[in-house]
């Protein structure tokens, strides 16, 4: 049996709603309630330039440089992670900051190093979302290679001006 028993497929219209509430919140002013955890990204559409949000999870964040690095669990299927390929993120707002980032894609060996060590911090999260892809994901180390080859990750930091970082 194989370890990864396919690609994710798309979300079913529930967890569509569970994924959209998290906007909700931080369109009330409740975004603080998810501390650094969360991120809400704007970013235009790639066909429509329509203005877009979506709230990921922060896998890693890196006080040092201000950086959060998400997953697109859906990998390169993922509207946003698609949209922010032909337009750069618009504005990161993580609980009460806004700032206009600095975005990178993470390279393949940069992506498995995160998920180790993500997985090595949330094992329970990470045996819990393959579950809610629909991947059958085994644990072994051959298991998370194929896993995490339909992953991609996005590092956003803030924009520096000299010494400070633009805030909006």
């Amino acid at each position: 049996m194989s370890s990864l028993s396919s690609q994710p497929s798309k979300p079913s219209n529930v967890l569509i709603f569970l994924f959209r509430l998290p906007v909700f919140l931080y369109r009330l002013g409740l975004g603080w309630v998810f501390g650094r955890r969360f991120l809400m990204l704007t970013h235009l559409g790639r066909r429509s330039g329509r203005v877009r949000r979506t709230v990921l999870e922060v896998i890693r964040f890196d006080k040092s440089l201000s950086e959060s690095i998400v997953v697109s669990a859906y990998g390169k299927k993922a509207d946003w992670y698609r949209n922010i390929q032909v337009k750069p993120a618009v504005e990161i707002q993580v609980g009460k900051d806004r700032f206009i980032p600095i975005q990178r894609f993470l390279a393949s060996d940069e992506v498995y190093d995160e998920f180790v060590e993500y997985e090595r911090l949330h094992p329970f999260a990470v045996k819990n979302l393959s579950k809610l892809l629909g991947i059958q994901y085994d644990g072994s180390d051959s298991g998370r290679r194929l896993l995490v080859d339909s992953f991609r990750m996005v590092s956003f930091r803030p924009r520096s001006v000299g010494d400070s970082k633009v805030y909006q």
